[in-house]
């Protein structure tokens, strides 16, 4: 029965290794030749390009991280090993996460709507506001950096005379949990600025549509529409970002994971699922990369009717 389940899991996340490329490569690409052909990116565009790529490494690693731990079991991993390993996987998770609070920083200035002082000096100071974030955001990776890879160092001199195949691997079990916890607490810091501002960003949009519904007389117009499908976009980015944190969560609280490899294969399902289906949010949400999507639809619709009566 666990090794249906496995391959289960396993055929999720190769889906949504795959689905993930596409949809991020597709982002990434669609603003990279609108910048060849104006010579500009809006800001909304840098962030969702750069977010795009930090997106496409962590789907990588991922799938790097499970084909290593097949061809090189725990007991042989050596201490440079795991410190490759992790601060590799901290530099590049930091960038998609961060830009993706950036991401919602910008949307919630832009489109929320409040009488508030400060939220006003803010909202005309976009582009500084986003700047300083990511800024910021630098100084707490090289704390995160500094700080595991002195853990890492701490565990390798440690253990480094004791390393029989079953202490390395309980050793190795207790020594994950505590970098993810670490990691863990530097990751809930974007975490609640986003899930904040989304659900200030929410408030604002539930409360404009039920003035304009009380207002309208005639069918929903195009105004109120555009405010149910923000709504429906901001919703469905807090349900994976949830998802994402939350499996997270159940890593570190799940006793020795290495022997649960099921627990782990499912946080990583459940975890990926974020960076590889919000991909296709951001897509429907954007009218350019709307536009594009079905054009490129379309052309495939006509590639196939094309092909048909070749085969047939």
């Amino acid at each position: 029965m666990s090794g249906v389940i496995q391959n289960t899991f396993t055929a999720i996340l190769s889906v949504e290794f795959i689905t993930g490329n596409l949809g991020n490569g597709f982002i990434a690409l669609v603003n990279c030749m609108d910048w060849v052909k104006k010579r500009k990116l809006s800001l909304v565009d840098q962030i969702l390009t750069a977010l795009a790529l930090s997106r496409i490494g962590v789907l990588w690693l991922v799938l790097l991280n499970w084909w290593f731990s097949v061809l090189h079991p725990a007991q042989s991993w050596t201490g440079k090993m795991v410190k490759m390993i992790y601060i590799t996987w901290i530099i590049i998770s930091h960038f998609s996460v961060w830009l993706t609070t950036s991401l919602c920083i910008f949307y919630f200035l832009k489109i929320a709507n409040f009488s508030n002082s400060i939220f006003l000096y803010l909202k005309w100071r976009i582009k500084k506001v986003v700047s300083v974030t990511l800024l910021m955001s630098l100084l707490l990776l090289f704390l995160n950096v500094v700080l595991m890879n002195s853990l890492i160092d701490v565990w390798i001199d440690r253990y480094k005379g004791n390393m029989t195949c079953h202490s390395s691997l309980r050793n190795l079990a207790v020594f994950s949990k505590l970098l993810l916890f670490t990691n863990s607490m530097f990751i809930f810091i974007p975490f609640t600025v986003s899930v904040t501002t989304f659900l200030l960003l929410i408030f604002s949009l539930w409360k404009h549509l039920k003035r304009m519904q009380h207002n309208a007389r005639g069918p929903r117009d195009a105004s109120t529409t555009a405010h149910v499908k923000a709504l429906q976009i901001a919703i469905a980015f807090l349900l994976l970002y949830t998802t994402f944190f939350l499996s997270y969560l159940v890593q570190i609280w799940s006793s020795g994971f290495l022997d649960k490899s099921l627990i782990l294969l499912f946080c990583q399902t459940a975890g990926t699922a974020f960076p590889s289906c919000h991909s296709y949010v951001l897509i429907l949400g954007n009218n350019k990369l709307k536009k594009a999507s079905l054009s490129v639809l379309r052309w495939l619709r006509c590639r196939f009717k094309d092909v048909e009566p070749l085969g047939s």
